[in-house]
């Protein structure tokens, strides 16, 4: 009765390990499904991003050139107003009666001519700066539609390798899913936390050249007899990785060749 309940405990690890070791399958096809696509979905990002930013900045040269040019219809209707002022003062002028009376009127044309040039000054700047925001939105321009166009490149390349793998990944999901409600919680959260930790992605390995198949540092022999017996969770002392062996994972191990005894040479022979 011992005996079998040691046996049933052997098959659970088994099957927990055979599990976890078809878990990590899966999910290193679904990784290599986004290999596939590879930064595409990141560039696509990118494009966009760089898209919608010079967008932005050709709205802002556009608020900036409406400013301006409502900055130069307005100094072009003060300007006007001088001007009037000024025919105003001139008619004045032959209607003094004493000099301090022109020389009054001489002045204010005076501050009202400078005021002229100080608005046709401001009006030549709002203009060659209009100019410089022009020219600038005509090159963002430029590059909104060289962007696009790669947009859609990648769009295109990437809804293509999307439909080709789509029905492939959703069915390896759907058995993912499955799959993982066979798996202890625990066990389940700590593999998914050491697959996080790993580059490759990888949560569960099996023993290579006597080593781990994850950071390929050497097992010694006691311990790769452990991971044969399958009646634990065993994890690398190194990396953390959970440890199969190479059978479980279906994996065939070439036997070394034993290596055939040397002859002894004739000379050897002669003086035996």
């Amino acid at each position: 009765m011992a005996q079998d309940n040691k046996k049933a405990v052997e098959v659970s690890v088994e099957d927990k390990l055979a599990n976890l070791y078809k878990l990590q399958t899966m999910l290193s096809e679904i990784d290599k499904i986004r290999t596939l696509r590879g930064e595409l979905p990141l560039e696509v990002q990118d494009l966009e991003d760089e898209i919608g930013g010079l967008t932005t900045r050709i709205e802002k040269y556009q608020a900036d050139i409406d400013e301006l040019q409502r900055e130069i219809s307005n100094r072009k209707n003060n300007i006007a107003g001088y001007e009037q002022t000024i025919a105003r003062y001139k008619e004045q002028l032959n209607l003094v009666r004493n000099n301090r009376e022109y020389d009054s009127l001489n002045k204010e044309i005076e501050l009202q001519s400078l005021d002229i040039e100080l608005n046709q000054k401001k009006i030549k700047e709002a203009q060659e700066l209009i100019a410089a925001k022009q020219e600038e939105m005509k090159r963002s321009s430029a590059e909104v539609a060289e962007r696009r166009t790669d947009l859609d490149i990648k769009k295109s390349e990437l809804d293509e390798i999307i439909s080709e793998t789509k029905v492939e990944e959703e069915k390896l999901r759907e058995e993912v899913k499955n799959l993982e409600t066979e798996i202890d919680p625990r066990l389940l959260a700590a593999f998914k936390r050491i697959r996080k930790n790993s580059r490759n992605g990888l949560g569960v390995v099996y023993v290579q050249r006597d080593a781990c198949g994850g950071c390929f540092n050497k097992i010694p022999p006691q311990r790769q007899l452990d991971i044969r017996m399958r009646k634990k969770i065993i994890v690398c002392e190194y990396c953390g990785r959970i440890m199969v062996d190479p059978e479980l994972a279906g994996v065939e191990v070439a036997k070394p060749v034993a290596e055939k005894p040397k002859r002894a040479s004739s000379r050897k022979k002669a003086e035996a």
